[in-house]
């Protein structure tokens, strides 16, 4: 295989895009209530539609509140996991940089008795 790296790194992103995959908030929280028509020409349908908008009132905050319920829910899912992601991936580079000043410690320890062995200032 010549980019190994690049397959490997193609699976990890397609096995990552499941987890990725947000639920839709309205999911749960059934069918989004149709506001209703109006008619206002006489007092009989005016009070008709007084009456269908305040049982749409109801329905609809009632159905708001539910989809901003489950997508508070979806949110706090999302940045648990990005807390998650961000851990691990400062653990990698924190662990790179510990190694590397290990590696600039040693190589200079080692050059600095070097030059007092040869003499060198």
């Amino acid at each position: 295989m010549k980019h190994p790296c690049l397959f490997l790194s193609l699976l990890a992103l397609a096995n990552g895009a499941a987890s990725v995959a947000l639920a839709d908030p309205r999911a749960k929280c059934g069918k989004e209530p149709a506001a209703p028509s109006i008619s206002t020409g006489d007092a009989t349908h005016f009070n008709a539609s007084v009456d269908r908008f305040k049982a749409y009132e109801k329905e609809a905050r009632s159905y708001n509140s539910c989809v901003v319920t489950q997508a508070q829910k979806e949110e706090q899912a999302i940045s648990e996991e990005a807390k998650e992601r961000i851990g691990k991936v400062h653990a990698v580079t924190v662990a790179v940089q510990q190694r590397i000043a290990t590696n600039f410690s040693h190589i200079s320890s080692e050059l600095s008795a070097a030059g007092k062995k040869l003499g060198h200032k």
